[in-house]
């Protein structure tokens, strides 16, 4: 069980302190206002997506030299390959600031990721939410807590669904009618919007049971959550029940369905 610092993989030590750093940095633009650029692919940039993976990348390549990075906002950096045939290696996967439209809209809905990935599957994780200060970490395998400022960090787990029905998860910017569709025929007891990857930490965390996602993502936007939501006993897979594989060429998600202890599969 992950309940004190010294269980803790330094992996997990050194990426929670630099989405801290990171996340203290992303805090000084919030207070402003916000500009942002449009990236090639229509999605928004901010100042603080780049001050933010600056951090990151700078912080992880000093800490662990030898491990690759990918990192969405540092194509073209040099600790980043642009393609990586990674199967049987290990890599980290970094999202300096996901759900910048929740950011820009300051709805407090913003997550720093962290994933590393080991031969093509989630293993650590750190999430870190600015606003509230929760880090959420978690080693496949070992288990996942929720870690407030300077506390001591508390295990969590995902629970079994209400006899009521399932809670279910939405994106808050992403949902379209498909996974609406989805939804609905599932009969959940209610539906819960939320940007970035807070929804994975809802899910590890007990508070929701199913997140479906039957739009586009990549696999800096849910490495890390992939990974804490397995160490605390969920699970997540493809429509066609095959696993979500990292290190794919051009690092695009395909649909997927996160779930709690309810192994509901549609």
């Amino acid at each position: 069980m992950m309940n004190t610092e010294e269980k803790l993989s330094d992996y997990i030590l050194k990426a929670r302190i630099l989405a801290l750093k990171a996340g203290k940095e992303i805090m000084k633009f919030y207070s402003n206002n916000i500009e942002f650029h449009q990236k090639p692919d229509k999605s928004p940039i901010t100042l603080a997506d780049r001050a933010a993976d600056k951090i990151i990348t700078n912080g992880l390549n000093k800490y662990f030299p030898k491990i690759p990075i990918i990192s969405e906002e540092s194509v073209e950096n040099i600790y980043q390959p642009k393609e990586i045939n990674l199967e049987n290696k290990i890599f980290w996967l970094v999202d300096p600031l996901d759900g910048t439209k929740e950011f820009i809209n300051k709805n407090d809905e913003f997550t720093v990721n962290i994933g590393l990935i080991k031969n093509g599957k989630p293993w650590i994780g750190v999430l870190y939410l600015p606003v509230k200060r929760i880090c959420y970490v978690g080693e496949v395998g070992v288990g996942a807590a929720s870690w407030l400022d300077n506390a001591k960090p508390c295990p969590i787990s995902v629970r079994s669904a209400p006899s009521s029905g399932p809670v279910i998860l939405a994106s808050r910017s992403h949902i379209n009618d498909e996974t609406q569709r989805w939804i609905n025929d599932l009969k959940p007891s209610s539906i819960i919007t939320a940007g970035s990857a807070l929804k994975f930490a809802l899910l590890a965390s007990g508070n929701a049971d199913i997140y479906p996602r039957f739009g586009p993502t990549m696999e800096w936007d849910t490495a890390a959550g992939h990974a804490i939501l397995e160490a605390a006993g969920g699970s997540l897979f493809q429509p066609n029940n095959k696993p979500l594989i990292y290190g794919k060429p051009g690092y695009k998600n395909p649909h997927f369905i996160a779930c709690g202890a309810t192994n509901e599969k549609k």
